[in-house]
């Protein structure tokens, strides 16, 4: 096999969204600590992106760790069709309290907990026989890689090759606004007349990222345009997801997205921090009264869905220590916002920096760039090189940079952050 189509990942690995003809060799990571990467052969690095937004509270926390090693030692695993346990119980009842949703189905990471979200969505109004196709989402979108979470996302060259084989969903404008914005109001209406006029025909569901758009870009929405779309799906009948697969436990400086925003949806998908990042696993909140649309002596009333480790005990005790750590450090998140914000004022100084934005503990920014805006641009890629020089870790989405650390990383690291991503701006 060539050195290029290895490039350091050896003979078997096949990494995702990597193109391995042009990616730098990976790094081999042999041990984590509270924020930081330990590496074989470099210093250590601050994983300012959380290893993919999942490390709520840092790298091997010992409180999450004892809690899966206890769990391993009484029961590992049991199929959750036939049985229940005392984790799976304990963690329904806490995220029930939590959101306000009374019914929880496991399932293994966000993509998946939006899948069954949609399927509950839509079986709902089969199961009242008044089925109901069109399903509306949000241009910038991205909800998962798996077939139906691809159809709700934004068409792109991700998943064009199956362009084909996803189902149609109506799209809405999304009115990002960032510092400084003076257009915001304009774009909002736009993007509500949009939806308004979607809804005079019948609709399943309408899905949302609560505030944020993570991957499409940290695109960030105020609180009153999702109050109003609310009111919309409302008004039309149709049912609401709120996809909090990012935004779930304290990203968005409140437990949760929707609870900030001021808006009840029917339906929640959580994975991520669900574990703190210990173990995949996702699920699914919805309405007690959506739930008693599926019970009934016809076997067609069924959410015939499942996964072969749903309800894994190791990834519900896991879930419930870092709700443990949530419930008693809640200004962990709740202030994290402040810590941001004066660094992110200064950079916004820099002539590089537009756009910013800041939501809980996600800070972002688009580089002003000459080139075409997107994933696929080059700028991103400049500013992190910089930046992993300088002992941080980011990734960013082609010309937005952003931060999403873990809730551990203190105010020193926190500076060097910043200070790395200065560096790199300086190197555009």
């Amino acid at each position: 096999m060539s050195s290029k189509i290895a490039n350091g990942w050896g003979d078997n690995l096949w990494p995702p969204f990597t193109q391995i003809a042009s990616a730098p060799s990976p790094e081999n990571v042999v041990a984590g600590e509270k924020a930081l990467l330990i590496l074989e052969n470099s210093p250590p690095l601050i994983d300012a992106i959380s290893s993919w937004w999942v490390t709520l509270h840092g790298h091997a926390n010992p409180y999450i760790s004892a809690a899966i090693s206890n769990q391993a030692k009484s029961l590992e695993q049991v199929i959750f069709a036939d049985f229940t346990h005392p984790q799976a119980k304990k963690l329904a009842h806490r995220l029930s309290e939590a959101t306000g949703l009374q019914r929880l189905f496991f399932s293994d990471n966000g993509s998946t907990a939006v899948e069954v979200a949609l399927k509950i969505a839509c079986q709902w109004w089969h199961n009242q026989n008044e089925p109901r196709s069109q399903v509306i989402a949000f241009e910038g979108a991205y909800h998962g890689d798996t077939f139906g979470a691809m159809a709700l996302g934004e068409r792109n060259l991700f998943n064009a090759p199956f362009e084909d084989k996803l189902f149609p969903v109506k799209r809405v404008s999304w009115p990002a606004t960032w510092w400084g914005d003076e257009t915001f109001e304009a774009r909002e209406k736009e993007s509500l007349n949009q939806l308004e006029k979607f809804l005079e025909t019948p609709t399943a569901v309408v899905i949302i990222e609560p505030l944020v758009q993570g991957a499409g870009g940290m695109a960030m929405v105020r609180e009153s345009f999702l109050q109003s779309v609310e009111k919309l799906v409302r008004q039309s009948n149709a049912l609401l997801i709120a996809d909090e697969v990012l935004t779930g436990f304290g990203r968005s400086g409140s437990l949760f997205a929707y609870q900030r925003a001021g808006i009840k949806p029917d339906l929640v998908s959580l994975s991520k921090g669900l574990t703190g990042g210990f173990l995949p696993m996702g699920v699914t909140m919805a309405r007690e009264e959506i739930y008693k649309a599926f019970i009934g002596e016809d076997p067609k009333l069924t959410l015939w869905h499942g996964h072969s480790f749903t309800a894994n005990p190791l990834g519900c005790a896991a879930a419930n220590a870092s709700l443990d750590l949530l419930e008693k450090y809640p200004e962990r998140y709740t202030k994290f916002e402040h810590r941001h914000k004066r660094h992110l004022e200064e950079l916004w100084k820099h002539p590089k920096v537009t756009k910013p934005r800041l939501l809980g503990t996600i800070a972002a920014f688009d580089i002003n760039v000459d080139k075409k805006e997107g994933y696929l641009n080059p700028a991103g890629r400049t500013v992190k090189t910089k930046a992993i020089s300088k002992g941080v870790y980011l990734r960013p989405l082609g010309q937005v940079i952003y931060l999403l650390p873990p809730l551990c990383l203190d105010d020193s690291q926190l500076e060097q952050c910043y200070t790395a991503i200065q560096a790199g701006l300086n190197e555009l």
